[in-house]
């Protein structure tokens, strides 16, 4: 193994842990769904790549590094795919977001 890569990839780990910290505070303190449904679409998936990438740099065998590349492209694909669906359902449902409810209640 290259000795540099582990210093790569830790920097990596730590910002997707902070990244992922981030998230869920934010889905915690966020006010509404549709704040919170961003704040856990965007930011874990940011998350969960960056750490992903730093498992890549850290990884002793070709192998596990593709591994974490093929876990990391279903992340990516599949998070954001699920946060629309939800997002789509609560619209469906009958919540609106805040600046559409606020609008619809300016013109009454």
């Amino acid at each position: 193994m290259i000795e540099w890569l582990p210093w790569i990839g830790a920097p990596l780990l730590v910002a997707g842990g902070l990244f992922s910290l981030v998230s869920g505070l934010g889905v915690i303190r966020f006010p509404t769904f549709f704040t919170r449904l961003h704040a856990a679409g965007i930011l874990d998936t940011a998350g969960a790549g960056l750490i992903m990438v730093g498992l890549m740099f850290q990884a002793d065998d070709v192998l596990i590094a593709l591994k974490c590349l093929l876990i990391l492209g279903f992340l990516v694909f599949t998070s954001p795919t699920a946060c629309h669906a939800l997002a789509r359902a609560a619209l469906h449902d009958g919540l609106l977001p805040i600046a559409v409810r606020r609008r619809n209640q300016s013109k009454r």
